[in-house]
C-alpha cells in the first residue's frame, strides 16, 4: 500500500530473503513470518522481494510471482511492496514486471541485467526501462550499482536519461561508494528533485545517510530491522554520538557479509544470521557452492552478537 502523503516512498525498507525447503521448493508458512517479522518493526515502510538478496536470477517465473502474491497477502495492507525484475531479455522483463503488477505489487525496481557488465549500451539501458515503464502503470525505482560492477554502473549521462523518464521515483543508490553517491544525488536533485535518492550501500550507510538520504532499501533490514530503523531516525534527528554508536555496533557484520570474498555469498551469510537468531531452521540457497566454514561462521555469530545489542525489542 503506498501512503497518501507528499512523499510516500521515503523510509527504510528491507531487502528480503528466501527460505527454501530440503526439497528446493519455497517455504511459503516462513516467508511469510519472515516479512511479518522484518516489517513489524517501527520505521520499516515497506519491503523489496525478488532482489539480489532474494535470489531474483534463480527464481523462476511463477516463482518470483509467487513472492509477490504472498507479500501482498502478507503485509500489503499496510506496507509498500517493491518488487524487483530482472531479466536479460526485454520482452521477458515486461512480462515479469507485469506479473508482479498483477500479485500485488505497489512499485518495481528494475535491475541491470548481469550481461551489461561487460559493455554499456546508453540505447539499450534506455530503452530496457522505457519500455518496462511503458508495460505497467506503477512507480518505477531505478537500480545504481556498485562502481565495481562495470556496465551496470550507469555513467552520469545514462543515469540523468533514466532520472528524467515520467514514472520513476525513486533511486536505489548502492555505489558502495561515498563520493560516488554524492554525485549521482546531486544530479538527481538538479534534473529530478521529485526522485528520492536512496542510499543503499549495506557498508556505508552511515557515511550516505550523513550525506543526505530519503531511505534505504538494504538487506541488513532483514537481518536487522530496528537497528536499520533507528540509524536511518538518528541521522534524521542530526544525533550523530547515537547514529556512531549503532554504525560501530553494526558495521563489522556488514562487513564479513558484503566485504569479505566471494562477495556472491553475501545472501548466504545473511541467511545465516537468521539462523544464529532461530528464526530459520536453514541458509540453504539455490547455489549448490553455497558453503560457508566453521571459522566463518564463528566469525559472523561473534559480530551478529554485536550487531544485536542495537537492535533492540
Amino acid at each position: 500500500m503506498i501512503p497518501a502523503s507528499p512523499a510516500p516512498f521515503r523510509g527504510v525498507y528491507a531487502a528480503t530473503l528466501v527460505p527454501f525447503q530440503a526439497d528446493g521448493t519455497l517455504d511459503e508458512t516462513l516467508f511469510c513470518e519472515h516479512l511479518t517479522d522484518c516489517t513489524g518493526r517501527a520505521g520499516i515502510v515497506g519491503i523489496l522481494c525478488n532482489g539480489h538478496a532474494g535470489e531474483n536470477h534463480l527464481l523462476t517465473r511463477a516463482e518470483k510471482r509467487r513472492v509477490v502474491k504472498l507479500a501482498a497477502e502478507t503485509i500489503g495492507a499496510n506496507r509498500i511492496i517493491v518488487s524487483g525484475v530482472l531479466s536479460e531479455d526485454l520482452n521477458e522483463a515486461c512480462d515479469h514486471a507485469r506479473d508482479a503488477v498483477g500479485a500485488g505489487a505497489d512499485a518495481l525496481l528494475v535491475f541491470p541485467p548481469f550481461s551489461w557488465a561487460v559493455s554499456q549500451d546508453a540505447e539499450a539501458i534506455i530503452a530496457h526501462h522505457t519500455a518496462i515503464c511503458n508495460a505497467v502503470d506503477v512507480p518505477i525505482m531505478l537500480y545504481q550499482s556498485s562502481i565495481g560492477s562495470g556496465g551496470m554502473a550507469y555513467s552520469i549521462p545514462i543515469l540523468e536519461a533514466l532520472l528524467r523518464l515520467p514514472k520513476v521515483v525513486a533511486v536505489k543508490e548502492g555505489s558502495w561508494e561515498a563520493s560516488a553517491y554524492d554525485r549521482h544525488r546531486r544530479l538527481a536533485a538538479r534534473v529530478a528533485p521529485h526522485v528520492d535518492v536512496m542510499a543503499s550501500g549495506d557498508e556505508h550507510l552511515l557515511a550516505c545517510f550523513a550525506i543526505g538520504t530519503t531511505g534505504s532499501l538494504v538487506s541488513l533490514a532483514a537481518i536487522l530491522p530496528t537497528a536499520m530503523s533507528r540509524l536511518f531516525r538518528a541521522v534524521e534527528e542530526n544525533d550523530l554520538p547515537r547514529a556512531r554508536k549503532i554504525h560501530e555496533a553494526v558495521q563489522p557484520l556488514a562487513n564479513l557479509i558484503y566485504g569479505r570474498q566471494p562477495g556472491g555469498r553475501a545472501t548466504l551469510r545473511l541467511k545465516a544470521c537468521l539462523v544464529m537468531q532461530d528464526k530459520w531452521p536453514s541458509c540453504r540457497t539455490r547455489k549448490a557452492s553455497d558453503i560457508i566454514a566453521p571459522e566463518e561462521w564463528q566469525e559472523l555469530s561473534a559480530a551478529l552478537e554485536t550487531a544485536m545489542t542495537v537492535e533492540g525489542p
